[in-house]
């Protein structure tokens, strides 16, 4: 039974150059404000960049009138896909040097179209790189080099329909380019979910998540996208070909994991086939304090190592407590949130609590979704998480530069793994700028074996050089994460910016192996170039 796609906030506008809506960025007085808490910031904020002063050129390669139609060369459109969202491409932006603008912004509507774009572009040495919602903070979206004529980003969001579902499995077949509200709102009226909302929820798209292999909100269970497919339809350059829809397999290696996590590198993705879950009626929440770090991390490993299961179970150190509000006294708080669509919580909760608190932690007092007041520190979290990707752009509107990074290992080399970033990243930025650095960190997730660390520097950059600032603080993290054997992303994707650190934690058979599938699939090498492998 198909449904019928909406677009929420399709009449508010996408900021091109920052995260997500225009007229939700902070004001120049909001970035002044921020400004002043770190020492070394600029006393004014820099302009807003306009598309107009952007170095814009003519297209390098004009598509045939069979496919013209589908085709732009807007200068909006085109610089609106020129980047992602990274710290990096705010500040190329603001400065004015966003890189390689794309020379064509295709927008096609079915599989037909996909692949007579990507024939046009294979013959004509034109790369092509997917485009979902564009929300990517690792240089997942954009072309470096020089290697090909023209670059064509290849955006989905046209095709953004459940296009069926099946009630008896509880799945549905749903387009590539549908954005999580869009998504969301189609399965309502069945009292369905897919239950993935990462943090870019209201600004990437379904194939975005398939794509990079994103993770989601709920810090336990289904954590990652992955766990959500049933099968995948995917559109080569060598042709198209669609898994099929099953439970489970033991076949072989399986053909969905060869294009999750491709990143448009060995295909374009166009429809999923996803398992679905009822809505849930029943949560409960409630927060945590503690005034030693080291002793948190033993009750969220006890958490995870029991069989409770909490759709959220978020640890804030100190410095990012006192950042979202959730305390002010140099408490580190956990963020303890359950639910489910047939029995009641409250018990779960009760159960998590006790091992918190058997742990050093002090509970505050349990809500559920029916209860006012809510418990104050889980609201202020759940307002700052939502709204810390603006705050990050004002920071660099005042010339700071903000950095953030995720990974994940396992319990053994996490308390080590934490202590060794803060000293090792806080170095690298002092010895960068000259100042102080701030580095905060919270477990975005949770395992029985392990967890992921999200990692947030923010420090004061020098005027015209927070690029290179930003290089150096990249390369310490990564350093960092592979002495201790921890993946360079848990939920972020390889992209550009982490290509490097991806090349030493691969196998080299497996690299092999992805190389002669890039060769077999993508034999003009045009699909997203510098993705993955060379």
């Amino acid at each position: 039974m198909p449904a019928t796609p909406s677009r929420p906030g399709a009449t508010r506008t996408r900021s091109w150059w920052g995260w997500g809506y225009a007229d939700a960025h902070p004001d120049d007085a909001e970035c002044i404000a921020m400004g002043s808490l770190l020492p070394g910031t600029l006393s004014r904020p820099l302009p807003i960049p306009q598309v107009a002063d952007l170095p814009i050129a003519l297209p390098a390669a004009t598509p045939p009138p069979a496919l013209a139609h589908l085709v732009t060369a807007d200068p909006q459109a085109r610089a609106a896909h020129a980047m992602g969202k990274a710290y990096r491409d705010v500040i190329r932006a603001l400065r004015g040097r966003p890189g390689r603008i794309p020379d064509l912004v295709a927008r096609p509507t079915d599989d037909q179209e996909v692949a007579d774009l990507l024939d046009w572009a294979g013959e004509h040495g034109v790369a092509v790189i997917p485009f979902g919602g564009g929300s990517s903070v690792v240089g997942g979206v954009e072309y470096r080099g020089d290697t090909h004529r023209a670059v064509l980003s290849l955006d989905l969001t046209s095709m953004d329909r459940v296009l069926e579902i099946d009630t008896a499995s509880r799945s549905a077949r749903i387009q590539a380019g549908a954005l999580g509200p869009v998504l969301e709102e189609q399965l309502r009226p069945h009292g369905l979910t897919l239950r993935h909302f990462p943090q870019s929820f209201e600004f990437s798209t379904l194939g975005g998540w398939l794509a990079t292999r994103a993770g989601g909100h709920y810090a336990t269970g289904h954590t990652h996208i992955d766990d959500f497919v049933q099968s995948l339809h995917v559109v080569t350059p060598a042709g198209a070909g669609t898994s099929w829809r099953l439970p489970a397999s033991g076949a072989g290696p399986s053909p969905d994991r060869l294009f999750l996590g491709s990143e448009g590198a060995l295909g374009v993705i166009t429809e999923a086939w996803m398992r679905l879950q009822e809505r849930p009626r029943h949560k409960t929440s409630a927060s945590v304090t503690f005034t030693d770090f080291h002793q948190a991390l033993d009750a969220v490993r006890a958490i995870a190592q029991s069989d409770l299961a909490p759709a959220n179970c978020r640890l804030l150190d100190p410095g990012e407590a006192l950042l979202s509000g959730a305390s002010h006294d140099g408490s580190s708080v956990l963020i303890l949130g359950f639910e489910s669509a047939t029995t009641r919580v409250d018990d779960r909760l009760t159960d998590a609590l006790d091992l918190a608190r058997a742990h050093g932690g002090r509970a505050g007092t349990p809500t559920t979704d029916r209860d006012a007041p809510a418990d104050t520190a889980v609201t202020a979290w759940r307002s700052a998480f939502l709204r810390m990707p603006y705050l990050r752009d004002g920071l660099a509107r005042m010339g700071a530069v903000v950095e953030t990074f995720e990974t994940a290992a396992t319990w053994d080399r996490i308390p080590a793994l934490i202590d060794a970033v803060r000293t090792r990243v806080s170095a690298a930025a002092v010895k960068a700028t000259g100042h102080p650095a701030t580095i905060n960190c919270r477990l975005t997730h949770v395992y029985p074996d392990g967890a992921a660390p999200y990692f947030t520097v923010a420090v004061a950059g020098r005027p015209g050089n927070e690029l290179d600032i930003w290089d150096d603080i990249k390369a310490a993290a990564n350093d960092v994460l592979h002495r201790h054997h921890a993946t360079i992303t848990h939920h972020h994707a390889t992209g550009r910016d982490h290509r490097p650190a991806y090349d030493r934690q691969r196998p080299e058979p497996f690299a092999l192996a992805l190389r002669a599938a890039k060769d077999a699939l993508d034999p003009h090498r045009i699909l997203n170039p510098g993705v993955l492998i060379g």
